[in-house]
């Protein structure tokens, strides 16, 4: 039997529906907060419309989706500067966390920013569908929202159609990372990476590679005796 939450080997899955993502607020903005999301966040908006204007100098472009509290997205910008990242969450907190990162209190409207940083605050779907193919060198999923009842398996990132979306503007040899700490997300990452052929086989690993950054979720899973699978998956 499928452990519970899982679809049952064989059956099909659902078509994602318009919205994969659950709440986008948490508590109350606080002041400073809300001034990142009205003054520092515009500056770093992606458009969707032409998704990479001003990275043409960058060596390659990397894509996360979901950042969460933006530490996997501040350390990877550090760790490459001659890459752009693409940052998408819709977790308004979240993303306040990541600016309150950037600049300095009262710097909200002018302090400098990374030229290799883009946000986008919606759907990264969207993003992936206005990007040109093969423009993406790699790409991260760590640590997503499992939507651990079976009926909500369509909103996992990983479906297959949602896989067909990442692999065409993955170019050969990219790399897509996953990390998740749920035993049901980590057999649903198993079962449908096992149907598709983007990407090559790879089992996952028990232990986060040293090249890959840590993060807050992962820490917390951990902490709580929860195991987190690894997978390093190269777009064929």
């Amino acid at each position: 039997m499928p452990p519970s939450g899982a679809e049952p080997p064989g059956r099909a899955v659902k078509a994602p529906p318009a919205r994969l993502y659950g709440r986008q607020h948490g508590h109350a903005l606080r002041p400073r907060q809300a001034r990142l999301i009205a003054e520092t966040l515009p500056r770093l908006r992606l458009d969707p419309a032409a998704p990479l204007t001003g990275l043409a100098g960058f060596a390659s472009v990397a894509l996360e989706i979901g950042f969460g509290g933006g530490e996997h997205a501040l350390a990877e910008i550090a760790a490459h500067p001659e890459t752009a990242l693409i940052a998408c969450e819709v977790y308004a907190n979240g993303i306040a966390s990541l600016l309150g990162r950037l600049v300095p209190e009262g710097g909200e409207a002018s302090a400098p920013l990374p030229a290799n940083l883009r946000l986008w605050d919606n759907d990264a779907r969207t993003v992936l569908r206005a990007l040109p193919e093969a423009s993406l060198a790699r790409a991260f999923l760590l640590f997503p929202d499992p939507w651990p009842k079976a009926r909500h398996a369509k909103r996992r990132f990983v479906h297959p159609e949602n896989l067909s979306l990442l692999a065409r503007v993955l170019r050969p040899g990219g790399e897509w990372r996953i990390a998740t700490d749920d035993p049901t997300y980590q057999t649903w990452v198993g079962e449908v990476l096992a149907a598709q052929r983007h990407f090559a086989p790879s089992a996952p690993m028990a232990e986060r590679p040293p090249n890959w950054a840590p993060t807050r979720y992962e820490a917390k899973a951990i902490a709580a005796g929860r195991r987190p699978l690894y997978w390093s998956l190269r777009r064929v």
